[in-house]
């Protein structure tokens, strides 16, 4: 029976709410461990770049996955042991500065009322300054508790990563036999384009992502290690890391900057000239030649996805900074089956 489309958009719409509403109820108990697995497939992803690069060049399969795991734990523990003490260390300088940082902004915030005051424009700016140093020492304390947490958290975490790697290890020894059997359950004529548009995307996405994360976190250390920026290695791998994020590194490199400048401006000008220029010397000559058009979505889109893969990402029980890493690649590959879906609706009554 050949219902019409409009019927059948108004069935499938609450069938799809549904299933969703079913699979949160069905995710959702299980927290963390879909997270887990999630995180543990993309990092298979990565990692199966170089193992296929390896076995090209006559590696067998299995020799090359052990190259590659000892490779990847061996770069984790260096870091573990070099980077980590750094980046905490200077995180701890910085929260320690941060009461000095406020009355230095606090001195600004008069500053500010005398000149309105000797032109006679609005200059109530008492409630205004009193209001904004309490939640900035309260965002302070926070993350100092934060940070023994985390501190504190260590077994858990360890455990955590532990399990992440056990399970990339497993998904790269059988990710094609697991590809192939999900992929079973798909029609026949879509079976093709769903794999390699997934596969493309995801791989290509993240890999870039990666690594111009790791190219920019090491420009912006050696330049900011030049120019004597205080935290210089924390704020570089801050920014570095989230460009990891569509437009996070631009609020980054603005939220360091201001923070900088409130002791002392012309720092404050120094970071955002110098990161502005690394960002760009990446994004411009880099970045075209690492990802290409890959993800063909307009920037406005970039910005209805994100706040959408963070929401999802709580809902489902992921985490919303996981479904912010998610939402750009899941939009890039919904365009395109949408795409492919249209043009054979387009081409059915031929």
């Amino acid at each position: 029976m050949a219902w019409p489309i409009w019927l059948r958009w108004a069935l499938a719409l609450p069938l799809f709410t549904l299933n969703l509403y079913v699979c949160r109820q069905l995710l959702l108990p299980l927290a963390p461990f879909p997270g887990l697995f999630l995180t543990s497939a993309l990092i298979a992803f990565l990692l199966d770049i170089p193992r296929r690069w390896l076995t090209r060049r006559g590696l067998p399969r299995w020799l090359a996955i052990l190259v590659v795991a000892l490779l990847t734990v061996g770069t984790l523990v260096l870091a573990g042991f070099t980077l980590v003490p750094l980046l905490i260390d200077q995180l701890v300088q910085l929260i320690n500065a941060l009461p000095s940082w406020l009355e230095a902004a606090e001195g600004w915030i008069n500053r500010v009322q005398e000149w309105a005051l000797q032109r006679g424009l609005p200059s109530d700016f008492g409630d205004l300054s009193s209001d904004l140093l309490t939640r900035i020492s309260q965002v302070a304390s926070q993350l100092s508790q934060r940070l023994l947490g985390i501190l504190g958290a260590t077994l858990g975490t360890t455990i955590n990563i532990v399990i992440v790697l056990v399970l990339a290890v497993f998904f790269l020894l059988g990710g094609e036999s697991i590809t192939a059997g999900l992929a079973r359950w798909l029609p026949d004529s879509w079976r093709n384009l769903v794999v390699s548009t997934i596969t493309r995307t995801f791989r290509g996405y993240f890999a870039g992502q990666v690594l111009l994360a790791l190219i920019l976190s090491l420009g912006q250390m050696v330049v900011f290690t030049v120019l004597g920026i205080p935290y210089g290695v924390l704020f570089a791998v801050l920014i570095g890391f989230t460009t990891l994020l569509p437009y996070a590194s631009a609020l980054t490199i603005v939220a360091v900057s201001a923070l900088l400048a409130v002791q002392d401006p012309s720092t404050g000008l120094e970071i955002l000239v110098a990161a502005i220029l690394v960002g760009q010397i990446v994004d411009q000559v880099i970045q075209p030649h690492l990802m290409g058009n890959l993800l063909g979505l307009q920037p406005a889109w970039l910005l209805i996805v994100l706040p959408l893969g963070a929401r999802a990402g709580d809902l489902f029980g992921f985490g919303s900074l996981l479904g912010l890493l998610l939402a750009v690649p899941v939009a890039s590959c919904t365009k395109t089956f949408v795409d492919a879906w249209r043009e054979s609706f387009r081409t059915e009554p031929e």
